[in-house]
């Protein structure tokens, strides 16, 4: 396990005024590798090891890094940590492993990569996936969790937008040609570039980069097969939200949902919906669409700081 141990250690780099003059230091991410469930979890990290924790939870068809830019905003002061969840970016599972790819078996991995670590405390950000993968984790040990960021992250029937329709089919009817619709879908650097676009007002604003890596490994051997098994069981998620939803009404933890409010897919009264269960929950919305990093890391980096300046640091 590559990690550091030197609570004072950080990777910084210097930024500059406009006379080259270097002001503050920038923290950058260090990547790592570490054995959890028998899987090979990557993951990025930044940031003192005696902070507070923060760990950042991708969503489809992601990885870690889509917090590229939000990850040295935190690290200043928070430890920040971003694995890829099995079935997405540099992490591996070995064919021995056997993997079975459910939402289940991606908590069970995380779960055991948090043991691995050593965090017994942190807040969590969760997007899209990440979400019913988080809210796992904090059902099973709601005395870990510090805070929870929800961006787009849903939890509620009425979140779920009219662009579920063809998965929807899906978990009614599962067949072969149900399955190459999904599959036609996000087969190709096309349909990557348009899940990011989808709902950006400017989607000029997008660095091609993400939804480029992306489809790159989407193309490889049965990673395709891999995302529908996760639509198929994206089902056994929305059977589980009223579970979510009374742990958000007995554990109270502090709640941001920041909402890409143009998201098809994660709509807005599921950001709202929050409230219901725990009624100190913020709720704040953005004027772009499902993946709001994209567009808008700035102002999510500055409302998350605030949010977790009051709850935790």
């Amino acid at each position: 396990m590559n990690t550091i141990t030197d609570k004072t250690a950080r990777r910084t780099a210097p930024s500059f005024t406009q006379n080259g003059t270097a002001t503050t230091l920038v923290p950058l991410a260090s990547t790592h590798r570490v054995e959890a469930d028998g899987v090979n979890v990557f993951y990025r990290e930044a940031g003192a090891t005696d902070a507070p924790v923060v760990l950042l939870l991708h969503g489809f068809p992601t990885s870690s890094f889509q917090y590229r830019e939000l990850i040295p905003r935190l690290a200043d002061k928070y430890r920040v940590i971003a694995p890829d969840l099995p079935g997405f970016g540099f992490t591996e599972v070995p064919e021995r492993r056997r993997y079975k790819y459910t939402f289940d078996a991606l908590a069970h991995t995380i779960q055991e990569f948090t043991d691995v670590l050593g965090l017994n405390r942190f807040a969590m950000y969760v997007f899209d996936y990440g979400a019913p993968t988080g809210f796992r984790l904090a059902m099973a040990r709601p005395e870990r969790i510090t805070a929870i960021v929800s961006q787009n992250g849903n939890a509620y029937e009425e979140g779920l937008g009219e662009a579920w329709a063809p998965i929807r089919r899906y978990w009614s009817d599962p067949s072969h040609e149900n399955r190459e619709v999904l599959r036609q879908a996000i087969s190709s650097l096309e349909g990557m570039r348009r899940e990011y676009s989808v709902g950006i007002p400017n989607p000029d604003l997008i660095a091609p980069e993400g939804y480029t890596l992306d489809a790159a490994l989407m193309a490889r051997p049965g990673s395709l097969d891999i995302q529908l098994d996760l639509f198929l069981d994206y089902a056994n998620n929305v059977k589980l939200y009223p579970a979510f939803q009374e742990y958000f009404r007995k554990a109270k933890p502090p709640l941001l949902a920041i909402w890409g409010k143009r998201d098809p897919y994660f709509i807005p009264p599921g950001a709202e919906a929050f409230r219901r269960d725990n009624p100190d929950a913020i709720v704040q919305f953005l004027d772009t669409g499902h993946f709001a990093l994209e567009t808008h890391v700035e102002e999510i980096a500055l409302t998350m700081r605030e949010f977790l300046d009051s709850v935790v640091g």
